[in-house]
């Protein structure tokens, strides 16, 4: 990828210069995770669902869906692929067979270290030209946007 200055934004993005920097941050940081993802034969989100796991194994499929953050259909498929891949069993609740039970496998839980230093590893590339304070900065104007986006997302449309 190469680095895009802002002279070199396309001409509607000066409408939006913080929000075109998100992006291109975002999918520069995305695509450098899935690279590192793929070297572990996972795809981008089912770490995630792992992560949530390693802390609370025996999660139900609606616990991880809200926790993760990520759409039902992608849980869904991810954690077909990532049974079919050793990593995890799903089964019935006794209580409810309705309610499908995630448990990692001993193949799921080995990949605790390595998802641990993937993550590692992808922050100190993120910070390497960073203070302390600038990182700190960051992480907390990232949380104000973020809020924002969620809240203005959650408002009924004027429409």
């Amino acid at each position: 990828m190469s680095d895009t200055t802002s002279s070199e934004l396309p001409s509607t993005a000066g409408e939006g210069p913080l929000s075109y920097a998100i992006f291109q941050l975002a999918r520069a940081h995305r695509g450098h995770a899935a690279a590192m993802l793929r070297a572990m034969n996972l795809h981008p989100g089912q770490e995630l669902l792992l992560m949530q796991l390693f802390d609370h194994d025996g999660r139900t499929q609606a616990e991880l869906l809200e926790r993760a953050g990520l759409d039902h259909s992608t849980v869904s498929k991810s954690l077909r692929r990532m049974q079919e891949a050793g990593l995890l069993t799903r089964e019935p609740a006794p209580h409810d067979r309705r309610v499908m039970v995630v448990h990692l496998t001993d193949a799921g839980r080995a990949l605790r270290k390595p998802i641990a230093d993937m993550w590692r590893t992808l922050e100190q590339i993120s910070v390497h030209d960073l203070t302390p304070d600038q990182i700190q900065a960051f992480i907390t104007f990232a949380h104000i946007i973020e809020k924002s986006v969620r809240d203005h997302s959650q408002q009924p449309s004027a429409e």
